[in-house]
C-alpha cells in the first residue's frame, strides 16, 4: 500500500473545525455593533492562519479554513445563490444524542427568481486559505446542491417563476456548475459538496417527513444524484470532487439513523463524485456492507473516529474496522477521517480543541501505519 498523492488522502477531515475563543469573542462583538466588519475579518485572518499551520504541523495533506467565516456549515453559501431569498419561516430540525433531544433552528429559504450564480461564493475565502498553505492542498467545502431542496423542498419554489419544476433543477445545477468552474479558475483542485440529505434519505422517519410534504421520498435521491452529476458534469480534469454525507451535526447532536442501504446502489454507483466521505462512528450509522456498492477508482472516506465528543479511539480498534471494511471494497480504496465536522455551525460540538487535535493526529498515525 501506499499514501495518495491526489485527493482525497489516505488521512483526510471533512472540513469544519472548532472556532477559538478570540474568534468567537469577535463574532460577539461584531453582533454587537463594538466591532466593524473590518476588524471581524482580521480576527478571522488570523485564526486561519493559526489553523491552517496546525494541520500542516500534524501531517494532514489537506487543510480547509475550518469554516471559520461561517454561521453555518450551509446556509451562509445557499443564501448567496441568485434567487434564493431567506424568509421569516422558521426551519425547526430535531436532533438527538445521549442526553435527549434537542432542536437545530434556521430561517426559511424561498426560490422568487432565477436560481443563478450572481457571483462566485466564498472565491475570497478561497484565495485567502490557498494563500496560507505551504505544504498542504487547499479543501474547500461547499453544500451540495440537494441542500437548496431539501432544506425548503419543492413548497419553497414559486411556481410563477417556474411552472414546471424541471426548470428549477436545471437552472440550479447551472448555477453549481458556474461556481465549480469559477472555483476551479482560482485554482481550488479540491472541493468537497457536504450533502445530509444523501444520508437523511437512509432514514424511515425522514423519507416519511419528506413523503408528507408532497414529495417523491423514495426516489429523491435518484433526482439529487442527477443534479449533482449534472452540476460537476465539466470539471477540469485534475479537480478531485469529494462529497461528505452527514446525518446532522449540531453541538454533538444527531437528526437521523439507519446505514447507507436505501441509497447505496444508486448513490456509490452512478454519483459521478472521486470519493465518499462517509459517518461509520457507531451503530447508528449501519455497516459496511453497502461499501459493496463501491466501482473500482472511487475512495471511501471512512468516518470512523467521532467528533461528536472528545473521548480518544484506539488505533488497534480503527485498524480493525479498516479491515472490516476491506473486505466489501479494496484496501487501496479506502481512506480515514473523522465522521464529521468538529464544528459544522459556529457553536461547534462538546469537545476541547487539544481533543480535537489529538483525534487528527490519531487519524494520520493510524493511516501511516496502515497505508504507509
Amino acid at each position: 500500500m501506499h499514501a495518495r498523492t491526489e485527493p482525497p488522502f489516505r488521512a483526510d477531515h471533512v472540513g469544519s473545525l472548532l472556532r477559538p475563543p478570540a474568534l468567537l469573542k469577535a463574532r460577539d462583538e461584531f453582533a454587537a455593533g463594538t466591532l466593524d466588519a473590518a476588524g471581524l475579518r482580521a480576527a478571522e485572518d488570523a485564526a486561519i492562519r493559526d489553523v491552517v499551520r496546525v494541520q500542516e504541523e500534524i501531517g494532514l495533506q489537506a487543510a480547509t479554513d475550518g469554516e471559520f467565516r461561517r454561521t453555518s456549515w450551509h446556509m451562509d453559501f445557499i443564501y448567496q445563490l441568485g434567487g434564493v431569498t431567506k424568509t421569516d419561516e422558521q426551519i425547526h430540525v430535531r436532533m438527538h444524542n445521549a442526553q435527549g433531544d434537542s432542536e437545530f433552528t434556521s430561517a426559511g429559504l424561498a426560490v422568487h427568481e432565477k436560481v443563478r450564480l450572481a457571483e462566485p461564493i466564498f472565491a475570497d475565502d478561497f484565495r485567502f486559505l490557498a494563500e496560507q498553505t505551504t505544504t498542504a492542498v487547499p479543501k474547500l467545502t461547499i453544500p451540495s446542491p440537494s441542500m437548496v431542496h431539501y432544506r425548503g423542498g419543492t413548497a419553497a419554489v414559486d411556481r410563477q417563476v417556474y411552472p414546471d419544476v424541471e426548470g428549477f433543477w436545471a437552472d440550479l445545477s447551472a448555477a453549481y456548475a458556474d461556481e465549480v468552474n469559477a472555483l476551479a479558475d482560482l485554482g481550488c483542485r479540491y472541493l468537497q459538496l457536504d450533502d445530509t440529505s444523501l444520508a437523511y434519505l437512509n432514514d424511515p422517519a425522514q423519507r416519511a417527513e419528506m413523503a408528507a410534504k408532497g414529495e417523491d421520498a423514495d426516489h429523491q435521491h435518484l433526482r439529487y444524484i442527477r443534479q449533482i452529476n449534472a452540476a460537476i458534469a465539466d470539471r477540469p480534469a485534475d479537480m478531485r470532487i469529494t462529497t461528505h454525507m452527514c446525518r446532522g451535526n449540531f453541538r454533538s447532536s444527531w437528526a437521523a439513523e439507519g446505514g447507507y442501504d436505501f441509497v447505496a446502489e444508486a448513490l456509490f454507483g452512478e454519483l459521478e463524485v472521486d470519493g465518499f466521505f462517509c459517518e461509520f462512528d457507531d451503530e447508528r450509522s449501519g455497516g459496511f456492507a453497502p461499501l459493496r456498492f463501491v466501482p473500482p477508482g472511487k475512495q471511501v472516506v471512512l468516518g470512523l473516529v467521532t467528533t461528536k465528543n472528545g473521548r480518544l479511539e484506539d488505533a488497534d480498534d480503527l485498524k480493525r474496522r479498516i479491515d472490516e471494511a476491506a473486505k466489501y471494497v479494496p484496501l487501496e480504496q479506502l481512506c480515514l477521517s473523522p465522521q464529521c465536522g468538529f464544528s459544522s455551525t459556529v457553536e461547534g460540538n462538546t469537545l476541547s480543541f487539544d481533543e480535537q487535535v489529538a483525534k487528527l493526529r490519531l487519524i494520520v498515525q493510524v493511516a501511516e501505519d496502515v497505508w504507509g
